[in-house]
């Protein structure tokens, strides 16, 4: 009796213990600092009082309204996101079931059981039947968590919610750049269908030029020929963008997941302005921690840690628990009465003694999947510093870029100007006007290219930074 209340004491020592190795420290590898050099040069300085990206709400870092209600709109009814939601739910009741294994199960139970004996083996004249009937609680193998095996699978799967909720995150995060990104494509060919429709009337009005000089005998063949080439040209343009502006529109309307007003589409002069999201300061590593698809990895390497010590509890003895108590009775009416209790308590040792290696395999598995899991979070912070060390590439380059494509455009004006004009005085052919025309139209193009990237950049940046999360409470459109 010593001996066994020796035991107990000790293995109540035990309670509370974990078998969960220490969380390894991930090693970041190259992210030491932000980028130097040519590319990085011309960034603007943030101001000491700059927010960071991570803390900016996207209502407040779009400042296009129909932008804004467009966004919103693709919140409320994408369906990816919503099963991003439900995916939460579904593992936040996984949670629930392992944690409620750190609890005793108790059910009551009411039962009747019914037997008839014949004669020839009751020893009487006449068969018999005989009742019994039972009432009470029954605790049903309820296993004490000496080595943290429940605790850990309890923490496991916190974890692993939490890791659906990072997701959830990062999936609305990249669903407003997503929708940002392709009104912004919209509205850019909007711009470029609207060039080329332009275009297209300047040169059937050349064309008409070239055929009356033609008719008169002032040019040759080849002038008329070579408008008549310059307005085929411009159709099919008209035709490529005029295309190109449905699909960006089916696309658009893909990632809101409803139709979506025509008043809330963007203009052919698009110039959706956003707030510049500040460059931190300090280590990325540190920083680039707080992006959900980073903090995902994170939770999934402690998930994976904690299932470390449920395999390592597989090694020691298990305590179950097995009690009920209640009442029995021949009788219904003397169920309840004076002397019918009963009760049964079974407390049960598991010992593991050979298995053939199947608890060593397991712990094998939990550990390189922890090591997986390790590896996945340092890829995660080195793809989110090389998505930023990006963004920042071209944020320091697309303002030259841009001041050099708008003088570009004005130099190209000019030029077609002056040949235009030296053209119909007859001081030259229509072919220089012509290449003059092309280079302008060539000029006008990488412009709203240039304009599209410098507003798509603000809007990466804004993502690869984190940026702000919020919860939205739309409803879903019918």
């Amino acid at each position: 009796m010593q001996k066994t209340l020796f035991s107990l004491a000790a293995l109540a020592l035990l309670a509370g213990c974990s078998l969960a190795p220490v969380l390894p420290a991930p090693q970041a590898g190259t992210v030491t600092d932000w980028p130097q050099g040519a590319p990085y040069q011309a960034l603007p300085a943030a101001a000491a009082d700059a927010q960071p990206a991570a803390e900016i709400l996207w209502r407040d870092y779009f400042s296009d309204a129909s932008l804004r209600e467009v966004i919103a709109l693709a919140l409320a009814n994408n369906r990816d996101l919503r099963v991003s939601a439900l995916n939460i739910d579904k593992a936040k009741a996984q949670y629930n079931i392992d944690s409620a294994a750190l609890l005793p199960k108790l059910s009551a139970n009411l039962g009747q059981t019914a037997s008839r004996t014949p004669a020839a083996l009751n020893g009487s004249a006449a068969a018999q039947t005989s009742h019994q009937y039972s009432a009470g609680l029954t605790m049903a193998a309820y296993e004490l968590d000496f080595f943290g095996k429940l605790r850990n699978l309890s923490e496991a799967g916190l974890h692993s919610y939490l890791a659906t909720e990072e997701a959830r995150r990062a999936q609305q995060i990249t669903l407003v750049a997503e929708v940002a990104h392709a009104y912004l494509t919209l509205g850019a060919d909007q711009q470029r269908l609207q060039l080329a429709t332009e275009t297209l009337r300047s040169q059937q009005i050349s064309l008409k030029l070239n055929q009356q000089r033609f008719e008169r005998g002032v040019t040759a063949g080849v002038d008329l020929y070579d408008a008549q080439s310059s307005v085929e040209a411009a159709r099919s343009d008209l035709a490529l963008y005029t295309a190109q502006v449905a699909l960006d529109t089916n696309a658009l309307r893909l990632l809101v997941g409803a139709d979506i007003p025509a008043a809330l589409l963007p203009a052919a002069a698009l110039d959706v302005s956003t707030s510049q999201a500040a460059i931190p300061a300090g280590l990325p590593a540190e920083l680039l921690q707080r992006r959900p698809d980073v903090q995902q990895a994170e939770r999934a390497l402690r998930a994976a840690n904690a299932n470390i010590g449920v395999a390592r509890a597989a090694f020691f003895p298990s305590v179950t628990l097995t009690a009920s108590g209640g009442s029995a009775s021949n009788s219904l009416n003397g169920l309840f009465k004076a002397g019918s209790s009963n009760w049964s308590f079974i407390p049960q040792i598991n010992l593991p003694i050979f298995d053939g290696g199947v608890n060593r395999a397991n712990l094998n598995i939990a550990r390189a999947d922890r090591d997986i899991s390790l590896a996945q979070y340092e890829k995660a912070i080195q793809s989110a510093f090389r998505e930023v060390a990006d963004a920042l590439a071209q944020r320091g380059t697309l303002v030259q870029r841009l001041d050099a494509q708008q003088a570009l455009v004005a130099a190209a004006d000019k030029s077609y100007r002056v040949h235009e004009a030296r053209y119909r005085q007859g001081a030259e052919s229509y072919l220089a006007a012509l290449v003059a025309q092309r280079a302008l139209y060539a000029a006008q193009q990488g412009l709203i290219g240039a304009q599209l990237e410098q507003s798509a950049n603000a809007v990466t940046l804004y993502k690869v930074l984190g940026g702000g999360w919020q919860p939205e409470s739309l409803s879903p459109q019918g």
